[in-house]
C-alpha cells in the first residue's frame, strides 16, 4: 500500500465538472492499493495517518496530529501509485490490486479512518477525477507498507 499524504489548506475533487467532495484544512490522501495488501495493512496505515504529526506547534515544530486542528480528510483512490517503473518507459500496473477487490479495500480503509475519529470525504472510485488542492507548506509525505517488497 502506498499513500501520498498532503497537508492542505483546502482540497476538492470534481467528476464530470461537478464537485463531489471538498475539505478545508486537513489531509488529501492519494491511496494506492497493491496486490499484497490485506486487513492488517489497512489497519496499520489508518492508525499511522491518524497519529502522523505533521501540524506545527507554537514553536514551529511538527508536533501535532490531524486531531489537533481539524479532522478532515479527502481520500482519493489512485492505483497508479503501485506502478512499477523499473523496466522500460511504460509503467506496469501488475502490482496494483484488481479493481473489484480494491474498491472493497478502499471503502474498508476509509471506514477505518472514520473509526479513528476522522471525517472522511471521498472521490468516486474508478472515475476520471480532477483534484484541486492547495498544499500547505508544501508538505507531502509518502507512506509505504512493507508488503510492497513482494514484487
Amino acid at each position: 500500500m502506498k499513500i501520498v499524504v498532503q497537508r492542505v489548506l483546502e482540497a476538492s475533487v470534481h467528476v464530470e465538472g461537478l464537485k463531489v467532495s471538498q475539505i478545508g484544512v486537513g489531509y488529501c490522501l492519494f491511496v494506492g492499493l497493491c496486490q499484497y495488501d490485506d486487513e492488517s495493512t489497512l489497519q496499520s496505515m489508518a492508525k499511522k495517518i491518524s497519529k502522523l504529526r505533521i501540524f506545527e506547534d507554537d514553536q514551529g515544530k511538527m508536533n501535532h496530529d490531524i486531531h489537533a486542528f481539524t479532522k478532515d480528510i479527502l481520500s482519493i483512490s489512485q492505483f497508479t501509485l503501485c506502478a512499477d517503473t523499473r523496466k522500460g518507459n511504460r509503467p506496469s500496473f501488475t502490482n496494483a490490486m484488481k479493481a473489484e477487490e480494491a474498491k472493497i479495500m478502499f471503502e474498508r480503509f476509509n471506514t477505518l479512518l472514520k473509526a479513528e475519529g476522522l471525517n472522511v470525504y471521498e472521490g468516486i472510485f474508478q472515475t476520471d477525477m480532477k483534484v484541486h488542492l492547495i498544499n500547505d507548506g508544501p508538505l507531502t509525505i509518502i507512506l509505504e507498507d512493507n508488503h510492497d517488497t513482494h514484487s
